[in-house]
């Protein structure tokens, strides 16, 4: 994994809001939003030097480019979104562990991350969000705050589950926010909109208006209906 810095962002003791694609696309709808919406600040970009797949365009082939990007904005360092996720341990772990440093450097003091959360469960246009956190005593003041937590035991994969195990390991507090979903390769919008809504809670500020989400939703479902 390669890494370029570009400025040092204006922030002191951010929160850091960090995912990837996943399941539903839902982790990087509410990154992508978030940096819409608040007018966020390129500082400092990742880059993975070895594709995994090549795309045959009709007769000849592209190489992407998988480059994910740090953006700041008052208060907050907000990392990923992207196209998809490192395609070995290796590099994951290398990514981890920048937004790990990348968090230290700048005094950050706290790590939210979100996802998909793949349900049976009929959810008629109101998914909710679950959370799980880096210690009980965090999971205990959610649970006091009305906040629903993680249903059972499982196992979290990819960026959007590792970087808490990583952030644990260095001392600092985290919070994993996953959006129910039926249908895990259609985006899942309404699940971004819940995940929004509960990152806004829990942060204590305005992230933007949803309508667009909301919009993008409707024509998802009308299109499935069809």
């Amino acid at each position: 994994m390669e890494f370029f810095q570009i400025e040092e962002p204006d922030v002191e003791k951010p929160i850091v809001i960090a995912a990837m694609q996943d399941m539903g696309n839902v982790g990087s709808i509410v990154v992508n939003f978030i940096n819409k919406s608040l007018h966020t600040r390129k500082f400092r970009t990742a880059k993975s030097p070895f594709p995994a797949y090549v795309v045959d365009k009709g007769g000849y082939i592209d190489v992407p480019i998988e480059i994910w990007e740090y953006k700041s904005t008052e208060g907050l360092i907000i990392f990923g979104g992207g196209t998809g996720q490192p395609q070995n341990n290796q590099e994951l772990h290398s990514l981890c562990q920048d937004v790990i440093d990348i968090s230290k450097k700048y005094s950050a003091k706290f790590i939210y991350t979100l996802g998909g959360f793949h349900t049976n469960r009929k959810l008629d246009k109101n998914p909710k969000t679950f959370v799980t956190t880096t210690s009980k005593d965090l999971t205990k003041q959610m649970t006091q705050m009305g906040i629903d937590t993680t249903p059972q035991q499982s196992v979290i994969t990819g960026f959007n589950g590792l970087i808490l195990g990583f952030a644990k390991q260095n001392g600092i507090a985290g919070i994993g926010m996953y959006g129910e979903l039926n249908e895990p390769k259609i985006p899942q919008y309404r699940a971004a909109i819940s995940i929004i809504k509960t990152l806004e809670k829990l942060t204590y500020r305005k992230l933007g208006d949803t309508t667009s989400l909301e919009l993008m939703a409707q024509e998802i479902e009308k299109s499935f209906e069809g």
